[in-house]
């Protein structure tokens, strides 16, 4: 099995500076999407340095050996962007969200921390394989809030994890087999927040993954992009 992928970064309508990254490496069976902390110092940064340790992993084979040194190099650079905050003046968090996808022929595994989102299309179903790591995801699981409102909630940007939030990264973690047709979406908040899930599984039926893909982003600017807007898609083939 092959895998063919594309990735798209936007600014947005309202940001000055674009502080997302993705890294798309069907060579390496890596993709990557990671979105710098909102409100916090250097968060273009961080996301640049996620996306940088992942691409320095290297190729491996064998998939629980290529997510362990994925799992090691966020690791690394949860480390070395809390030492940053640390030497400077103000010791603010320099961090950002990533959610990660390693495949190979038959199967998958993903890691993430923060909000931004995995998703599988197959068969015309679609599956979010990620539960965002924030305040309101929080309270929906605990029944205070609906999931209808989280969206829209005034505290949906206060995410719970990401790399260099802390000095220990906890990541969590999905695994699952892969089979021809299947198509992965990793997405920052940016787009998921503005897509909603049905739109998202027609976004996946296109045969063209870059015009899938330049439909998102158009859909996300055409309603006002508050955010960054990044995204990579994957598609498996026989």
């Amino acid at each position: 099995m092959f895998f063919e992928s594309v990735s798209r970064t936007d600014i947005g309508r309202r940001r000055r500076l674009n502080e997302d990254a993705v890294l798309c490496r069907p060579d390496l069976g890596l993709w990557a999407v990671a979105d710098g902390m909102g409100g916090h110092d250097c968060g273009e940064v961080a996301s640049a340095l996620v996306v940088e340790v992942l691409a320095e992993a290297g190729p491996n084979d064998d998939l629980a050996a290529r997510t362990k040194a994925a799992q090691d190099a966020l690791e690394g650079a949860n480390t070395r962007l809390v030492e940053l905050a640390r030497s400077t003046p103000e010791r603010r968090t320099i961090g950002a969200t990533v959610v990660l996808l390693a495949a190979e022929a038959a199967a998958f595994s993903c890691l993430w921390a923060g909000d931004s989102r995995a998703y599988r299309a197959r068969a015309g179903s679609l599956s979010r394989l990620t539960s965002d790591h924030s305040l309101v995801q929080q309270l929906v699981d605990a029944g205070v809030l609906d999931p209808a409102e989280a969206e829209t909630h005034p505290n949906a940007n206060v995410i719970t994890r990401a790399v260099g939030a802390n000095p220990a990264l906890v990541l969590d973690s999905v695994h699952g087999d892969v089979v021809a047709g299947d198509v992965f979406l990793l997405a920052s908040d940016g787009l998921t927040r503005l897509v909603s899930d049905q739109e998202i599984l027609q976004g996946l039926a296109i045969d063209d993954l870059a015009a899938a893909a330049d439909r998102f982003i158009t859909a996300a600017l055409d309603r006002g992009a508050p955010d960054n807007v990044s995204l990579v898609m994957v598609r498996a083939l026989a």
